[in-house]
């Protein structure tokens, strides 16, 4: 009996051992999930539009869309999720064309048609070679620029705004950390061992001074809601608290009207205040 017990363990031992195995060398498949054939273009629902090929410090070449807003407030530089590509993006893009802001949302490198291979260190030249070309090829000043990142994308956006200070900041359905969201999905491994990938928001919101939105829905069934108590409880005072209803996926299209009054208030008393300052 003592025999089979200890067989037993053995096997259990060893798979266990093979799944953390897996994990960590797949870790990527789990963590991103690109697409690359853009299903749309913001020109086949109505929109002008630039496409947009930059390249990074490290020479991968990216693209992106810049949509203009008539008489712009501002720009928008948008930082998506973990799956799909830019083009899955067109009614978040509608909306803040529509509050006045004009848009450049990119794919990072492996997404869309930009080359490469996601991985944090390179999504994050990938960010700045965005911000590059706001400021340097289109001239936009800082304070005229809002990030946006929402989930991975929030975290993409919070790293970028601590190293430079733009006009706003807006968070939408962001984790505290890469580590902390996996400790919680796969509880039953030590994925804080594990994980090559960090992603640190909360770690980098004291570093962020410009005016800050988190908006989280209480019923994200990915993303709890605490990780938005503890990023306001990181953030600077002033930061603001944009609760939404529904999924992960879906809250800002389940929130509808209140969501984009909700961006339209945090723009209208942080944006223009910042355009008309001396």
């Amino acid at each position: 009996m003592l025999r089979l017990l200890l067989s037993i363990a053995l096997m259990i031992g060893g798979a266990y051992g093979i799944l953390v195995g897996l994990v960590y060398l797949g870790q990527e498949r789990l963590m991103y999930m690109p697409t690359s054939t853009l299903v749309t273009t913001p020109g086949q629902h109505g929109m002008d539009y630039e496409d947009v090929h930059m390249t990074a410090r490290d020479g991968v070449r990216l693209h992106g869309w810049y949509i203009p807003a008539p008489d712009p407030r501002g720009v928008l530089l948008f930082f998506h999720g973990n799956a799909g590509n830019i083009s899955h993006r067109m009614e978040s893009i509608r909306i803040f064309r529509d509050l006045g802001l004009s848009v450049f949302i990119t794919d990072y490198r492996g997404y869309g048609e930009s080359e490469g291979r996601p991985g944090e260190a390179g999504i994050r030249k990938d960010a700045r070679a965005a911000w590059n070309h706001l400021r340097e090829e289109r001239g936009i000043p800082a304070h005229e620029i809002v990030i946006f990142g929402r989930s991975l994308g929030a975290a993409v956006a919070a790293e970028l705004a601590a190293r430079k200070q733009p006009g706003a900041v807006i968070l939408e359905s962001a984790f505290t950390s890469a580590a902390d969201l996996g400790a919680e999905v796969y509880p039953f491994l030590p994925i804080r061992s594990l994980l090559r990938h960090r992603y640190e928001v909360r770690g980098v919101l004291a570093e962020v001074r410009s005016p800050l939105l988190i908006a989280h829905s209480r019923h994200d069934e990915i993303v709890s809601f605490d990780h938005a108590r503890r990023l306001m409880d990181a953030a600077h005072d002033a930061a603001v608290l944009l609760e939404m209803e529904g999924g992960h996926n879906d809250g800002f299209l389940r929130t509808g009207a209140r969501y984009i009054h909700g961006l339209d208030t945090f723009l209208e008393n942080h944006l223009s205040a910042a355009r008309s300052a001396p």
